[in-house]
């Protein structure tokens, strides 16, 4: 399996620890959307889709199964977010000339 597209929206409101939302294609057949990107104590993480039940508990609509295939699928999004920065940031410094 591979992550055969991405796409990151930035989040930049202050005082949030929600970086982005993204969504991702595995193989160009299978579509995960809302995946947000936390920034934590020490690193980004990801959060995957999730919904909350009667009880009060939040559970993931949809996941990865092993540790793997969450990596992968981090990378990937990471990746997308990091050029997003960049693009921005080029974009930005195009403007002040």
């Amino acid at each position: 399996m591979k992550v055969t597209s991405v796409n990151v929206k930035k989040i930049e409101k202050e005082g949030s620890r929600m970086k982005g939302i993204a969504s991702i294609v595995l193989d160009d057949c299978f579509a995960v959307k809302d995946i947000r990107i936390i920034q934590g104590e020490d690193k980004l993480f990801i959060a995957m889709p999730s919904r909350k039940y009667p009880d009060g508990e939040y559970r993931d609509v949809a996941h990865p199964i092993n540790g793997e295939t969450r990596e992968m699928i981090e990378k990937a999004i990471f990746e997308a977010y990091e050029n997003a920065e960049e693009a921005k940031g080029s974009e930005g410094a195009a403007e002040e000339e």
